[in-house]
């Protein structure tokens, strides 16, 4: 199986050129990002992945509208949008925690649909805000919707639960066999994101996401996949926390997320050859 690693364009404010390049020399294999509606934009970023050899991971997150209707209709048209590129896959931040479980079954419906027509996987992302906010809400609209994948990203469900998801292995039991795609980014009872992963203070939170990665590494595995994802996905501001007044960061989110993706690399090195 193989292990793909990807770089997280949120917060980076560089030309899609010096970008990508910065990304191949750090050893990432692809870059996730959204898509910014600029027409010219998106053939710079188009020529600057293929300049570089890097794969692609489409982003969905523009999830604003509140009139139902209206939300499912732009729903649809940025996975196609998106699809029509043939990325890797598609991140897609679906639904709201307010709409109903029919409704968020509606636009999982609405995924698959775009997913069947075009062959593009879509992989629904564990968000607070979204259909898959709390592990709890999760498990059954996993249950009752069979073909769903996810990207597991943990650390909004242990902002939201205030906890490690000690209490919630059900849930987590079925997340990890739905993965495909990882965020790896370590959060913890108050915050989606630790200061700095690699700061002794948060060894609990550190351990806790990679026993899970670790399972969906494992489920996967066993299961005979070819691939599985990853993108170290520790943003800037205000997911960084800052320094009161200058706002300045309290860590280097680039330097974070290589850190991370250096440190997974070595950790499955051994698994992926199998």
């Amino acid at each position: 199986m193989q292990i793909k690693f990807f770089c997280p364009r949120w917060g980076s404010h560089q030309s899609w050129e010096s970008f990508c390049k910065l990304g191949k020399e750090a050893g990432f294999d692809g870059v996730e990002s959204p898509l910014s509606g600029d027409k010219e934009e998106e053939t710079e970023m188009m020529a600057a992945l293929e300049k570089y050899g890097l794969l692609y991971i489409g982003q969905y997150y523009q999830s604003f509208e509140q009139d139902f209707g209206l939300h499912k209709q732009s729903y649809q048209t940025h996975l196609r949008h998106l699809a029509a590129l043939n990325p890797v896959l598609i991140d897609a931040q679906t639904g709201k925690d307010y709409f109903t479980e029919d409704q968020n079954r509606e636009l999982f419906a609405v995924a698959q649909k775009v997913s069947d027509d075009t062959g593009v996987i879509i992989a629904h992302e564990t968000h607070r805000n979204k259909a898959l906010f709390a592990a709890h809400i999760a498990k059954d609209l996993l249950a009752n919707n069979p073909e769903a994948v996810i990207t597991a990203d943990f650390s909004h469900w242990c902002n939201v639960s205030e906890s490690l998801l000690e209490q919630q292995q059900e849930a987590m039991e079925i997340a990890i066999s739905r993965t495909v795609h990882i965020h790896a980014r370590v959060g913890n009872s108050q915050s989606a994101q630790v200061s700095d992963p690699r700061a002794d203070e948060w060894k609990a939170e550190v351990a806790a996401h990679l026993n899970w990665w670790d399972d969906i590494v494992k489920y996967r595995l066993n299961k005979g996949a070819d691939l599985l994802t990853i993108t170290p996905e520790f943003g800037p501001d205000p997911y960084m926390p800052a320094l009161p007044y200058s706002k300045m960061p309290v860590a280097n989110q680039w330097d974070i997320n290589v850190y991370m993706m250096k440190m997974l690399k070595h950790r499955y090195k051994e698994l992926e050859s199998r």
